[in-house]
């Protein structure tokens, strides 16, 4: 028998994973309600309501309670989180999507909630491409944030970030484990504080500029074929360029809702990204016009694959 789907063993009876279910709600798929579905995780039902929101620009509260197979009260519920994210917009019977300015920059908490399972699948391939003994970096957000719980065991990492949260997942390791032979050697940058608990500016630019990693795991606000990879904000896309340049290869960690969003400002092409790690919830349009401009796109959780096998990746 072939080995079960990343998380699948985790997933309760009955329930349904809603990685199979991106972008659409699953008794369209099915051809059928899916009332028998009450077990899905309240993560699960809100990766599916805000992936309908995001299709198809609204949806009515009644359609989802019979689509979903659970009580309008559930649903008002699940809405009523997906507000306070800031990710739609409740409206009377329903919800539409959150327009955001290009200037809009979620903080750390708000974007800590959304996607975790995608996150995490994310996080769990990545760490496959860490050899130890490797000097990489970790640029701020909450998919590098998952990252670094991943390395904290890989051996005699050097591990230079501008990201507060990550050197912190770093510091509580190493005061958990004693002075363990092989523990990640952490250099933060200096800089100022953004929204999404990043240090940016001259000070982290300067300290960036004068060292080489081997790798370097990009989180980003935005992806696109037109504008690259792009933040809400100037001074860490400055920051950002320093990372990209002084890396001998990038690899973007990026959920599936990334993809076609822009902020203000870009600071890499996709012609400059080495990998792309990102969930399968990933269009297959969006795969096409990725894999055109990069060289290798590594899908978590399509493949089944173990620390000793390589995970499933396209080659551009």
């Amino acid at each position: 028998m072939g080995r079960p789907r990343t998380g699948a063993r985790d997933m309760p009876p009955g329930a349904v994973d809603a990685r199979e279910c991106v972008g659409r709600l699953c008794g369209e798929r099915t051809g059928a309600y899916v009332s028998e579905n009450q077990n899905l995780l309240a993560e699960q039902r809100r990766t599916l309501i805000l992936d309908e929101v995001r299709r198809r620009g609204g949806v009515r509260v009644n359609e989802l309670t019979r689509r979903l197979g659970v009580s309008d009260m559930t649903v008002r519920r699940d809405l009523d989180a997906l507000a306070r994210q800031g990710v739609l917009e409740k409206v009377h019977g329903g919800a539409v999507p959150v327009v955001e300015a290009s200037t809009h920059e979620p903080g750390f908490e708000a974007k800590s909630g959304l996607e975790l399972t995608a996150k995490e699948d994310i996080a769990r391939t990545a760490a496959e491409l860490v050899p130890p003994g490797a000097a990489i970096a970790l640029s701020g957000g909450t998919t590098t944030f998952a990252l670094a719980h991943r390395l904290t065991d890989v051996p005699d990492l050097t591990v230079v970030t501008n990201s507060v949260r990550v050197a912190d997942v770093f510091h509580a390791a190493q005061r958990s484990s004693g002075s363990r032979q092989g523990a990640a050697t952490v250099v933060l940058t200096g800089g100022v504080r953004t929204p999404s608990d990043s240090l940016v500016g001259p000070v982290a630019d300067q300290a960036i500029a004068a060292l080489h990693f081997d790798l370097l795991f990009l989180g980003v606000h935005g992806i696109s074929a037109e504008a690259g990879l792009s933040t809400p904000n100037l001074a860490e896309a400055e920051t950002n360029r320093r990372l990209v340049q002084s890396a001998r290869r990038v690899i973007v960690v990026a959920d599936h809702t990334k993809w076609g969003t822009v902020g203000l400002s870009s600071f890499a092409s996709l012609e400059q990204v080495d990998t792309l790690v990102t969930d399968s919830g990933l269009s297959a349009e969006a795969r096409a016009e990725v894999s055109e401009h990069l060289r290798r796109l590594v899908v978590a959780g399509e493949s089944e694959h173990s620390g000793d096998e390589p995970a499933q990746a396209v080659e551009a």
